[in-house]
């Protein structure tokens, strides 16, 4: 009955946003390959449920621990979301700036 239940809900990335490869080309925030971060979509549950056991393996191997990673690493690394709130620009009021001779 598990498995039909996998089948309803699709499995998240486990994307952390930290994309850098290490020396072995593992990225270092998941541990996927860069062909299973590509293919990623094209993947069904079974096949990703696979490449997360393939990670947690890789990242045992790697430290015998879950990689930990400073938090001023992560806010430097970490690439921006779609959720995160617009910053304005912000308007100079430059009194120096002349537009006397300023046409259409």
């Amino acid at each position: 009955m598990s498995d039909l239940q996998l089948d309803f809900f699709d499995v998240p990335s486990p994307c952390v946003g930290i994309c850098q490869s290490d020396e072995k080309g593992y990225c270092l925030g998941c541990m996927r390959t860069r062909e299973e971060r590509q293919s990623w979509i094209n993947f069904n549950n079974d096949e990703k449920q696979k490449v997360i056991k393939r990670c947690q393996q890789r990242i045992k191997r790697k430290n015998g621990k879950p990689i930990k990673v400073k938090q001023e690493e992560v806010e430097q690394i970490k690439q921006p979301s779609l959720f995160d709130p617009v910053e304005k620009p912000k308007v100079l009021h430059d009194d120096s700036l002349d537009f006397g001779d300023f046409e259409l």
